[in-house]
């Protein structure tokens, strides 16, 4: 009686989880290992002894090839022959080694994850693929000092933020491949600063960032009554990002959950801050009446996981280039709106009496002394509730309690 074949699935190959063999039939079996290991094996009998023969990693062999390399194995047998022998004596083949631009994908798609600016994601995406083309193609180890030099020269001096930040990135990239293994020693990186580079790269223009760049903190009045002549979602999320000194993806990525009117508190978990620290911000009165305004834009039943600014599409925020987009229209593309914290800095230095670790800790800026980090177990909080108060009022001392009719802008 022939024996049942193909019992396995494709999917059942990528979801068992069961240590143990599992039979695909005619002595092909997945066998998965206590410690989450799997691999495909033939069982076979020649000369009335079991034994067992591995077909390679279930990672990287399929069930369809597993089957072809099994079906090998039987002919094999059928024509008298050992295929445990016959594999001893093939040529081991030289494993497929990625080129650049196929590991610094896969490289890039698994280091993001842990990136909670959408922004930094794409930024990371986008230098790789627009300035490091020449690149892709050429295998990991044969990458040279003159090729890095040949993308990196003509953005040195144009683009210096960009020029450094794509050095670094083609560092880690090839560090990384080093690290698995697909870069033999000798090697040392083509991409690295110290001691070759920097001997090799005229010193670079530093990005400055000029009065231009943020708003003066004696203007900041004057700008948010003309924000609050607009009736958008987008001028009420800038006034809000203004009042709180917060990040454009702090801002955008807050979820009703996090806020608590009642205690007038917006709590900004770990995972979407730049620290990776929860941060408590104290809302002034003004921010909870923008809040007080965006309920309306609540869906109805909602259990907490939607956007206080929500964008177009269903399910997902206001779009990252809302506010800056707002700023151009408004005749203001000379500032930006992470340049508002710095307006705030500036008037928390020369107009207040707040303390600097008040001020620092406002912004969620982690503390760069470890002794005294590992001594500071609070978040000032309270005193960071009178300072972001005394913000709300100098950004506006006249009006209160203006009531907005929201679209969606």
């Amino acid at each position: 009686m022939a024996r049942a074949m193909h019992k396995l699935s494709a999917r059942f190959v990528a979801t068992a989880t069961e240590a143990g063999r599992h039979g695909d039939g005619a002595g092909l079996y997945l066998s998965i290992s206590p410690n989450g290991g799997r691999r495909w094996t033939f069982l076979f009998r020649q000369n009335g002894k079991l034994r067992e023969m591995g077909l390679g990693s279930a990672r990287d062999v399929s069930l369809a090839k597993a089957r072809e390399r099994a079906q090998a194995a039987r002919d094999l047998l059928a024509d008298g022959q050992d295929p445990l022998a016959v594999k001893r004596t093939e040529p081991v083949a030289e494993p497929e080694r990625p080129n650049f631009g196929a590991f610094a994908d896969s490289l890039v798609a698994s280091l993001v994850e842990g990136f909670s600016n959408p922004k930094h994601r794409q930024q990371w995406t986008n230098t790789l693929t627009t300035y490091a083309v020449p690149l892709r193609d050429k295998a990991l180890d044969e990458i040279s000092t003159t090729d890095i030099l040949e993308i990196l020269q003509p953005l040195w001096q144009t683009k210096p933020e960009t020029a450094s930040r794509l050095r670094g990135r083609i560092e880690r990239i090839l560090s990384a491949a080093k690290a698995k293994g697909l870069i033999s020693s000798p090697w040392e990186n083509p991409a690295r600063w110290r001691g070759h580079l920097d001997q090799l790269l005229s010193k670079r223009q530093r990005l400055t960032r000029g009065r231009h760049a943020a708003l003066d903190y004696d203007q900041i009045s004057g700008f948010v009554a003309k924000l609050r002549a607009r009736s958008s979602l987008a001028s009420l999320a800038l006034e809000f990002t203004i009042l709180t000194a917060g990040r454009t993806g702090e801002v955008l990525g807050a979820q009703w959950r996090e806020i608590d009117l009642a205690k007038t508190l917006w709590t900004v978990p770990a995972g979407r801050m730049k620290a990776r620290r929860e941060h408590r911000v104290p809302l002034a009165k003004r921010a909870c009446d923008i809040l007080s305004e965006l309920a309306a834009l609540r869906p109805e039943g909602d259990d907490g996981s939607s956007y206080v600014f929500p964008g177009l599409k269903s399910g997902r925020p206001l779009s990252g280039m809302s506010m800056e987009m707002l700023l151009r229209r408004m005749g203001r593309p000379d500032i930006t709106v992470h340049g508002f914290r710095s307006t705030f800095r500036d008037w928390a230095a020369e107009c207040t009496p707040f303390a600097n670790e008040v001020c620092e800790s406002a912004l969620a800026h982690t503390i760069g002394n470890k002794a005294e980090a590992a001594y500071r177990r609070g978040d000032l909080f309270e005193k960071r509730r009178a300072l972001m108060s005394a913000w709300s009022d100098y950004c506006d001392e006249s009006a209160a309690g203006n009531v907005i009719q929201i679209r969606r802008g």
